[in-house]
């Protein structure tokens, strides 16, 4: 279905749907303007309802990895789909997918598959807590773990954008109190002290949800031995990274060893996933083996799980060389592109990630990022738009490279970029 225009759609959908998106930061609220409406995507492009095609960097905010609608994954997903969509029992897919994690991943034994990140994380958070028998969790100022009441305390992502006070805990309205009595919020790239009270430590690895912000030299290190030294299990928030920053995720990249982590968008070629998986003592702490509770209908859906399949099948070596050339070509013409033009822009890479900050330099915590001027962001953001390239519609959010952005369509994102920093100084 397409036709009509984006705002045309935009009003139909503030009819039916609240704020007329499904998820906050499509509804452009922090950069002005009108959303544009996907008709359809191939490879590095988007297309909106109005026909204008855009180079995309959002790739579905890192789920996407090898292009849209890749031939090898869409005829995954057809070849599943004429075999039924859902079953609710086992199948043969879930089994392939959670032992290429497992295969992958340092320190998983076992895998839980689910439908989301929010849900990955929230279970990996009950079972760290169940194997425990302690409540506290710790985890750190910007980091995203998704929307589950106890993880809304001084949210990155589109929280940071939707409160007046990003730093409010609770970070939405309808949290109640109690729900994050038990959780405590420390400065990120700082290794807090623990004590026995403390259940679990979670923690964005490369934090991608306050832009991109590396760890500091010896932060992850010293986190993991200060949760082993009080019986805390450290859990890796690899949502985004996961299968993205390399195939083995953060911890390859950082030689740390988390004891449980949480997956989500590439392990599902685009559609919608979630995983947590750790060693086999605490994994057997959930049901129907242990004491911990978690169900799912749609978890292991036979789509998701084809699709995931087919999209780790094409990420072997030379694909992440690939990933990490191209990832650093768009990130030093950025750089060029912005210091050329006198843009107080920055950019950055960690992990195959892009970040764009609207300051001095990179942040380095929540603190940091929080002094990023959306302002600029947002001229830069319109410039860019307008210029053909799609960038996240909020400043707390990742630019993403993938497979099918080829060294000419990288070119081509920098001479845009280089036009756009220049528009962005001069309004």
């Amino acid at each position: 279905m397409s036709g009509g225009t984006n705002a045309d759609w935009f009003d139909r959908a503030r009819r039916v749907i609240p704020g007329g998106v499904n998820s906050p930061v499509r509804a452009f609220g922090s950069v002005g303007g009108t959303p544009y409406f996907i008709a359809s995507a191939d490879g590095p492009y988007v297309t909106d309802v109005e026909g204008r095609r855009r180079i995309d960097l959002v790739q579905s905010y890192g789920a996407i990895i090898a292009g849209h609608a890749h031939p090898a994954i869409v005829e995954a997903v057809a070849q599943a789909a004429r075999a039924g969509t859902s079953y609710g029992a086992p199948t043969e897919r879930e089994v392939l997918l959670a032992e290429t994690i497992v295969e992958a991943i340092a320190g998983v034994d076992q895998v839980r598959l689910v439908s989301s990140g929010t849900e990955a994380t929230m279970t990996a958070i009950r079972l760290a807590r169940g194997f425990t028998g302690r409540e506290r969790l710790v985890k750190f100022a910007g980091n995203y773990h998704g929307h589950s009441d106890s993880l809304l305390a001084e949210a990155g992502s589109s929280v940071a954008q939707l409160a007046a006070d990003p730093a409010a805990v609770p970070g939405s309205a309808g949290v109640p109190a109690g729900a994050v009595e038990a959780t405590v919020v420390v400065p990120y790239n700082v290794v807090p002290t623990l004590d026995e009270t403390v259940a679990a430590v979670i923690v964005e690895p490369i934090a991608a949800n306050m832009g991109l912000v590396a760890p500091a030299e010896g932060f992850l290190d010293g986190l993991a031995a200060e949760c082993a030294r009080v019986g805390a299990l450290l859990i890796f928030d690899e949502v985004i990274t996961g299968f993205r920053a390399a195939r083995g995720g953060a911890s390859a990249l950082t030689g740390v060893t988390p004891d449980l982590v949480t997956l989500g968008k590439v392990i599902g070629g685009g559609l919608p996933v979630g995983a947590f998986g750790g060693r086999a003592e605490v994994m057997e702490r959930l049901a129907p083996l242990g004491p911990v509770y978690q169900a799912g209908t749609l978890s292991g859906n036979p789509l998701a799980t084809a699709a995931g399949l087919a999209a780790l099948d094409l990420l072997d070596d030379a694909a992440y060389a690939r990933l990490g050339r191209t990832t650093q070509r768009l990130t030093d013409g950025l750089s060029k592109a912005f210091a050329e033009s006198g843009a107080p822009l920055v950019a950055s890479t960690v992990g195959n990630l892009v970040g764009i900050f609207a300051g001095a330099q990179p942040p380095h915590d929540f603190a940091e990022a929080k002094t990023t001027d959306e302002a600029v962001y947002a001229r830069f953001f319109h410039a860019m738009l307008d210029g053909g390239v799609a960038l996240a519609p909020g400043a707390y959010e990742v630019a993403f490279c993938g497979l099918a952005h080829t060294d000419a369509v990288v070119d081509e994102v920098i001479e845009v970029a280089r036009v756009a920093a220049e528009v962005t100084v001069r309004a």
